[in-house]
């Protein structure tokens, strides 16, 4: 971060904040996933791809996660300081059309996998086309094409590589997991090389050690954590971070 922008982190911050009064509606809004026929079963481990990493026991319903008292407001605040930092870190610029209608969702998102170990498909998949419109408007806004041309490339590496994760050992990743990642990549990928590679490797590092770390804490089982909030937190650094650090890497 070479500068920062208070007005701007002000203003976003507000923007999120008020959007993250609305997550427990969004959550509540979401489908209670359907029971897979037999016939629609992963041949190879006998479980459909986005059961992959589900625990055995019951899902909590999405209902009940949505009226979990003090959430509208710990959601609030956590929009609101992403948002923050976000604005912060990257000014009126076009890029935060691209960003900040994320924040709420990955708010979200980060709930209801940290308390299902799933990462809804009918969540991510309008993200998707939401994301790749605002990519297309930043690009043409602001006459870059290489943010355009980035974007499809993060989707790209970051995707491919979540895919093949889970391809080799799809008990250890989701699916959702893989999903998610595109969405990442794509955002991350048309601010920057730096944002994507660092805000990929984040993600696994902040997985790995914070992972490790609930588990030995018995807040969570070792092969049955929530890998989607730490994705979304190593995003976040990406963006805070990743164009110095990429440049110390390669200027060293």
């Amino acid at each position: 971060m070479d500068a920062v922008h208070p007005l701007t982190a002000l203003l976003a911050a507000l923007a999120c904040g008020g959007a993250g009064l609305l997550v427990p509606a969004l959550i509540a809004r979401i489908p209670e996933p359907s029971p897979v026929p037999v016939d629609e079963l992963d041949p190879g481990t006998g479980t459909p791809p986005e059961a992959a990493a589900e625990p055995p026991a019951a899902k909590e319903p999405y209902a009940a996660i949505a009226a979990l008292p003090g959430l509208r407001w710990r959601s609030a605040a956590a929009g609101a300081a992403a948002g923050g930092l976000l604005g912060g870190a990257l000014g009126p610029d076009w890029a935060l059309l691209v960003v900040l209608p994320l924040v709420p969702v990955s708010v979200a998102l980060a709930v209801v996998d940290w308390r299902t170990r799933l990462l809804p498909t009918r969540v991510i998949a309008p993200t998707y086309l939401l994301t790749i419109l605002a990519v297309l408007v930043a690009g043409a806004a602001g006459r870059d094409g290489d943010d355009v041309v980035r974007a499809f490339w993060g989707w790209l590496v970051a995707g491919g590589l979540f895919f093949l994760l889970w391809f080799v050992h799809p008990r250890g990743l989701g699916y959702g997991d893989v999903r998610l990642a595109g969405v990442l990549g794509i955002a991350l990928g048309s601010l920057g090389w730096g944002p994507l590679l660092v805000g990929v490797y984040a993600g696994f590092l902040l997985g790995g050690l914070g992972g490790g770390l609930l588990s030995l804490l018995r807040i969570v089982e070792r092969r049955a954590f929530p890998f989607g909030p730490f994705m979304l937190v190593g995003a976040l650094v990406g963006v805070l971070w990743g164009e110095p650090v990429l440049a110390g890497l390669v200027g060293g």
